[in-house]
């Protein structure tokens, strides 16, 4: 091309990171990296059987951290998707809940748990055919 530019034309295809309005953007990408995580995964889906406390969250999500509980825990009650109730009580008894909003996410994060666990060997699979084929 010496030298010459190349204009691109952009052409927005049908989907729904076209219908993100540029003003929101950012927002989306923060909701979705949020809603995304692994840990948030897990604990909305823990969650829906009920009420829990942190020590029985902690024992149900298998390899989380207590820190990363702690962290998860936090950002989901900020956002607004599960209840946090401290009770005045010696000692202190902590309860967490899906709020409604988390409560809507949770027919979705199921379906993403079962889909992980119906495909692990499948992946697991393609991985082992990625590296011994030395494709990187």
């Amino acid at each position: 091309m010496d030298g010459v530019a190349v204009q691109r034309e952009t052409v927005a295809l049908p989907g729904p990171c076209s219908r993100i309005p540029v003003e929101n953007a950012d927002i989306v990408r923060q909701i979705l990296d949020r809603v995304g995580d692994k840990w948030t995964l897990m604990v909305i889906a823990t969650l829906r059987g009920g009420v829990m406390r942190y020590t029985d969250l902690l024992r149900a999500i298998p390899g989380i951290s207590q820190r990363m509980l702690s962290r998860t825990l936090a950002q989901l009650h900020h956002d607004g998707l599960i209840t946090r109730t401290a009770y005045a009580e010696v000692p202190p008894r902590v309860e967490y809940a899906l709020a409604p909003l988390g409560d809507s996410l949770n027919d979705i994060v199921v379906s993403l748990i079962d889909w992980a666990i119906t495909h692990h060997d499948e992946i697991r699979q393609h991985r082992a055919r990625f590296d011994t084929a030395g494709e990187h």
